[in-house]
């Protein structure tokens, strides 16, 4: 009984893996332009406070 069960597994396992990437992939495809800039501000927010705290900075 186990041995097909795994087989099952086997088979079904990369098949979900995969449907979960390309959703994935295409839901993150379009991302808008209001995402994308909310992410470079808070990247460049990121870099200030990183510039800014002198444990970070190289002296």
């Amino acid at each position: 009984m186990s041995g097909w069960f795994w087989s099952l597994i086997t088979i079904i396992g990369p098949i979900l893996l995969i449907g979960a990437i390309i959703w994935a992939f295409m839901r993150n495809r379009n991302a808008g332009r209001a995402n994308l800039d909310r992410a470079e501000r808070g990247a460049r927010e990121v870099r200030d406070d990183i510039h800014r705290d002198q444990q970070y900075r190289e002296e």
